[in-house]
């Protein structure tokens, strides 16, 4: 039984949600969320919280539920107060500079590598070395943010390349002679 979907969503204020049928929309100060929930769960909304229970008792049902209310709250919090992602940029060289809906890298290829931004994440360039990606929706600012790392992943004997703010990058002994 999963203990995730036992515990309610506690909805800030300014945030509203409305069911309709199997789908879910959240809406708030940062934008407009959506989920489509699965026919076992079944949701409930009470004076500012929001309950997932089971519709038949069986463990695929509870994982389910659990699931669900663990994508209910992060689109809460998407829609309040939203997410963000930082990255850097190591190496000689590298830059990084955000215009509008694009991300130009000069990462030491031939070329520059200019990525276009999905809809609904923002970027930002405090300097030419660090990336500060916002969004509401957790996944898709994580699916950026993972895409814009793999353009140049972090190597482990110089260290150079993208990568998360909080990411550790063990270091490898060069070759002896």
């Amino acid at each position: 039984m999963s203990r995730v979907a036992k515990s309610p969503v506690v909805l800030p204020a300014g945030v509203e949600i409305k069911l309709d049928g199997n789908s879910v929309t959240v809406k708030g100060g940062k934008g407009t969320l959506s989920l489509n929930v699965h026919e076992k769960v079944a949701l409930n909304v009470e004076e500012g919280k929001v309950l997932c229970a089971v519709r038949n008792e069986d463990a695929q049902s509870w994982a389910l539920a659990g699931t669900t209310r663990a994508l209910l709250n992060n689109m809460v919090i998407g829609v309040s107060k939203g997410f963000e992602r930082k990255l850097e940029l190591v190496g000689v060289g590298y830059r990084a500079k955000a215009s509008g809906k694009s991300l130009n890298l000069t990462l030491g290829f031939s070329h520059p590598v200019d990525y276009e931004l999905p809809e609904g994440v923002t970027a930002e360039t405090p300097s030419q070395t660090e990336i500060v990606l916002r969004a509401a929706d957790k996944q898709v600012l994580g699916q950026a943010a993972a895409k814009i790392r793999s353009f140049r992943p972090p190597e482990p004997y110089k260290g150079k390349g993208i990568r998360y703010s909080d990411e550790h990058v063990l270091r490898k002994e060069a070759k002896k002679k």
